[in-house]
């Protein structure tokens, strides 16, 4: 299987990624735990049937230290014991932002407070716009149908 458009092969989809990474690097540089930061990225890409992402955060979190077991659980986070409660907040308002669509009128006041309760005002931001950032990796590589399975760890870095 191949892309439908090599995004590093074309002018302005490689100008397009460059400046969105740019506006990740506010987000990796921010006080938001990388750990939550990994789970977020993964959740939404399982989400989504984003495959290039969440075999790209899935590996990244692995490499990073994070245990299989956390990693084999992130799809049914609710139900599992191995999460913080500040990670189960994010892991929820990634999933509401995620599903904006298939919710009547967005995020809940509850998500939003629950988090609220776990993370400062610069961490919310940067949870905000990892979710929104994430979201759009996932819709693109899900448009040119991007194949997963080659990504290596730092592969992009």
């Amino acid at each position: 299987m191949e892309a439908r458009l090599n995004f590093l092969g074309n002018t302005a989809a490689a100008n397009f990624v460059k400046y969105i990474n740019s506006a990740g690097k506010v987000v990796t540089d921010s006080t938001l735990p990388a750990a939550t930061q990994e789970l977020v990225k993964i959740r939404a890409g399982q989400i989504n049937g984003c495959a290039y992402c969440t075999d790209m955060h899935t590996k990244d979190a692995e490499h990073a230290g994070e245990t299989s077991l956390r990693l084999n659980l992130v799809a049914v986070w609710r139900e599992a014991k191995v999460f913080t409660d500040a990670e189960r907040a994010a892991l929820e308002l990634a999933e509401q932002g995620t599903r904006i669509a298939d919710a009547n009128g967005g995020v809940t006041d509850d998500a939003w407070a629950n988090a609220a309760k776990h993370y400062d005002d610069d961490q919310l931001t940067a949870l905000v716009s990892l979710i929104a950032l994430i979201n759009a990796y996932n819709r693109m590589n899900v448009i040119i149908q991007q194949p997963a399975g080659d990504y290596q760890p730092g592969q992009w870095s």
